[in-house]
């Protein structure tokens, strides 16, 4: 892609109109439409290389809101393909769906394929409402019917490599790592862990304000806890994930200003990327892994956590708003925009009985490993060929 793409497909109708809104609009999306030809053509591009690529009667399964308008396209070019599509992000209500000025094209973009799915069943049938209400659609949440064909709707939880993380946690050198990580932390301190995209519907912010929140209560202090923050980069060309990046480290300078001590910080900031390997001992140091998002499609950081707790220890506190919510019932779960509850369920986190904990692990373990990103891909593509 050119520059002028980059900044008008991407940086634009795809991160500042579609992402936010899509994300209940946290943000205000912007509608500008100098940024929806650029879309189009390069989901034109796509198609067209996928056309090019396909067998006849080949399966072609897109991906993610970047391309909505691909499996129409694909369709009307070569009818003779199975084409699947899934979405990463949650599917907005019509309510919110309805402000954007090319809800038609890209809900007839997306009914070009032969399935389509969804993280959560409540995504699935926004999606199918909305369908119904702005095009020449009918049926049901799961069957919708264009002219003569049937497209179908549903949801598919994606998921992770569980026995990945679990091998590489039991791993000598993640061991050797967890111990130097723990040590370099403090001896006896109680390890706080959040891995998040530098995005704002991460609830970051939120979830530093409840961390202070115990701190500034004396409910913990710096010698028995530490939280520690990995943020990776991300879109920082988009004014506003700049500003939100700004707000962010002066909180956390606010708070290790406050409350650090020569030797000891209260938050340990890392505003750089990390690889699969580099996380495995921080998912093994940590006692309660703080999952918090405003609102996320699933959120695959709380299963690698859950992957790698061999011994069924650990906590996760878990937002109602994440997609994975609906299937780790066994997390404690909180409303991100509650701070005051949020503090209150990291403290209760931080002392949860240790059978009380291992219990709720070892059923998030089963859940997680059952339902691993193996089946999830197979599950979609056997019904997708169906």
């Amino acid at each position: 892609l050119s520059q002028p793409e980059i900044d008008r497909y991407y940086n634009g109708f795809c991160n500042r109109t579609l992402w936010p809104l899509f994300h209940d609009a946290i943000r205000a999306p912007e509608f500008n439409h100098a940024w929806w030809r650029p879309y189009v053509e390069v989901n034109q591009r796509f198609a067209k290389a996928a056309a090019e690529a396909a067998g006849h009667g080949s399966v072609v399964w897109v991906h993610d809101y970047q391309l909505l308008l691909v499996p129409r396209m694909l369709r009307e070019v070569r009818p003779d393909l199975k084409i699947g599509f899934f979405l990463h992000i949650p599917f907005p209500p019509e309510e919110l769906f309805s402000w954007l000025p090319w809800r038609v094209d890209l809900l007839q973009g997306l009914l070009g394929a032969d399935l389509i799915g969804f993280q959560t069943h409540s995504d699935a049938q926004n999606f199918s409402r909305a369908a119904r209400r702005y095009t020449d659609t009918d049926g049901t949440d799961t069957e919708l019917h264009v002219g003569k064909r049937t497209v179908r709707v549903n949801s598919y939880p994606i998921s992770i490599d569980f026995d990945w993380f679990e091998e590489r946690a039991r791993a000598p050198e993640t061991l050797a790592e967890t111990l130097k990580i723990k040590a370099e932390l403090g001896k006896g301190r109680r390890v706080l862990l959040a891995v998040d995209r530098l995005d704002y519907t991460k609830g970051i912010d939120s979830r530093l304000a409840a961390y202070e929140l115990l701190l500034k209560r004396g409910q913990i202090s710096i010698d028995d806890c530490v939280l520690v923050q990995i943020a990776a980069p991300s879109r920082e060309p988009v004014f506003e994930y700049a500003e939100m990046r700004t707000k962010i480290e002066q909180v956390v300078g606010r708070i290790n200003g406050e409350y650090s001590v020569p030797g000891r910080v209260a938050v340990h900031y890392f505003r750089r990327s990390f690889t699969r390997e580099e996380l495995m001992p921080f998912y093994c140091a940590a006692d309660v892994m703080v999952v918090t998002p405003l609102r996320d499609g699933m959120n695959l950081v709380c299963k690698e956590y859950i992957a790698t707790r061999t011994a069924h220890t650990g906590v996760l506190v878990l937002s109602e708003f994440a997609g994975a919510a609906s299937q780790l019932r066994r997390s404690l779960l909180v409303n991100p925009r509650d701070i005051e509850g949020m503090a209150a369920t990291m403290h209760n986190a931080m002392n949860l009985p240790r059978q009380d904990a291992k219990h709720r692990m070892a059923i998030l373990r089963t859940v997680v490993r059952r339902h691993d990103v193996h089946e999830w891909a197979g599950i979609f593509l056997e019904a997708l060929r169906a």
